[in-house]
């Protein structure tokens, strides 16, 4: 059973943590080894708070709410961004990022979902929408 897309309806706001070993096991899957996201003494040495999270690890760890929400990830038709700001992650503890969401636009089809995607107060992805096909998210 599903509920209706409106707009301004809100998706449940999530905490998704990520820590040195996520950065770790996204690089192996990734292929993406830049020093950056894994050698703080490097990450410093160029300008950066921290050792950084991979930015499409970001993206994609912000989409699974929507995946979630609608119960499909085939549901997901379009996806874009814009990075606005790195996530430190910091060696102990490392960080969490925040992500809610809201109904922008109804179409015949699906919804345009826009998504506020922050870490440590920052707002790290910014023009983050979606458009998904379907009646309405999964109950």
């Amino acid at each position: 059973m599903s509920a209706s897309f409106e707009v301004g309806q809100q998706l449940p706001a999530r905490t998704i943590h990520v820590d040195r070993a996520t950065l770790v096991r996204y690089a192996g899957a990734s292929g993406d080894f830049n020093p950056i996201h894994w050698d703080e003494r490097f990450a410093t040495s160029v300008g950066l708070p921290d050792v950084i999270a991979h930015g499409m690890w970001t993206m994609g760890a912000a989409i699974q709410a929507i995946v979630d929400w609608v119960g499909d990830a085939g549901a997901v038709t379009a996806y874009s961004v814009r990075f606005s700001a790195p996530v430190p992650v910091p060696y102990d503890g490392g960080a969490d990022v925040e992500v809610t969401g809201q109904v922008k636009k109804v179409q015949d089809d699906g919804a345009v979902v826009e998504l506020t995607v922050t870490s440590g107060g920052a707002k790290v992805l910014t023009r983050a929408l979606a458009t998904v096909r379907g009646t309405g998210p999964a109950e």
